[in-house]
């Protein structure tokens, strides 16, 4: 009899916001959104299965700004802290021009997307 086939299935979908109110750093607005997401989350079924977060939970993070090339994508990975993280950055989130200080709010959003290893 063979084994059943693993397949990667997405199993939690959060959401988050961030910003950076004064000096328009993409990168601080994604962090704070990808922390944002996380909180909103517990995934206490990783150990009700029985699947190592190490090799068998992969984490699939989007991010929304209006420059996505100014986002460190390695920053936001390295601030996860289990599994196997991937990092996409896109256009989306809001910029919020100042036009009297010379100065920008940066809104992030992001997608944090949890897929197990399951049979």
């Amino acid at each position: 009899m063979a084994a059943p086939k693993i397949v990667a299935r997405r199993v939690i979908l959060e959401l988050g916001t961030g910003n950076d109110l004064h000096g328009g750093d993409y990168t601080k607005a994604a962090l704070r959104a990808v922390q944002d997401a996380l909180h909103h989350s517990s995934l206490t079924m990783i150990r009700a299965l029985g699947v190592d977060a190490r090799t068998g939970m992969f984490v699939d993070v989007t991010i929304g700004v209006q420059q996505p090339d100014k986002v460190d994508v390695e920053k936001v990975k390295a601030s996860l802290p289990h599994g196997i993280v991937s990092v996409n950055a896109v256009k989306g989130g809001l910029d919020v021009p100042d036009s009297e200080g010379n100065d920008i709010a940066v809104i992030a959003s992001a997608a944090v997307a949890v897929r197990l290893d399951l049979p």
